[in-house]
């Protein structure tokens, strides 16, 4: 990151930019990760007035094998700037660095100012499926625990709900705890 060796004012204008844009909706659908974000244009649209009342400018160009983006305060010419390194999948391929580079506007406009987007471009959708804790079946010591602390002598700190859920167990070991409840 880059920045002017001052920044109040920007980061004056930036506070008054805060309190008048509000949450930037999502209006796009990602149909192969059956997701939804907020587009580029759209984006734009949102924050284009409150930026211009709070004087404040966004400029974004390519930069080596990166995409910058700059912050800047239009009455002082303070900045911020930062470069994110496109991902490009097939080098070579004019439509691929296109989407890198809509990408990394994208997610370098709302990066730079900071705005309030629940948007993870299908993020959970790529990550693993959270699976339950799988049960374990008790020892013969465990499961003699279980059913002491169930007839009322604490040797653990176990409910019988919690038994049922922690431990896979025969269906005999069921009835005898479901008994004691």
């Amino acid at each position: 990151m880059e920045r002017s060796p001052s920044i109040t004012n920007l980061t004056q204008g930036l506070a008054k930019f805060h309190a008048m844009v509000g949450r930037i909706s999502k209006d796009a659908k990602n149909p192969f990760f059956k997701s939804n974000y907020a587009s580029l244009p759209h984006i734009i649209t949102e924050i284009s007035e409150p930026m211009e009342k709070a004087g404040l400018v966004i400029s974004q160009f390519p930069d080596g094998d990166g995409l910058t983006t700059m912050l800047i305060h239009a009455e002082t010419g303070e900045y911020l700037s930062a470069t994110y390194t496109l991902q490009v999948v097939r080098q070579n391929d004019p439509q691929a660095q296109g989407s890198a580079l809509s990408y990394a506007r994208r997610y370098g406009l709302t990066s730079v100012l900071n705005l309030a987007i629940s948007d993870d471009d299908a993020e959970a959708a790529m990550r693993p499926v959270r699976q339950a804790p799988t049960k374990v079946a008790p020892t013969e010591a465990q499961f003699a625990s279980i059913v002491q602390y169930l007839n009322g002598t604490p040797i653990q700190k176990l409910s019988a709900k919690d038994a049922l859920k922690k431990y896979n167990l025969t269906n005999d070991q069921k009835e005898i705890i479901e008994g004691l409840i």
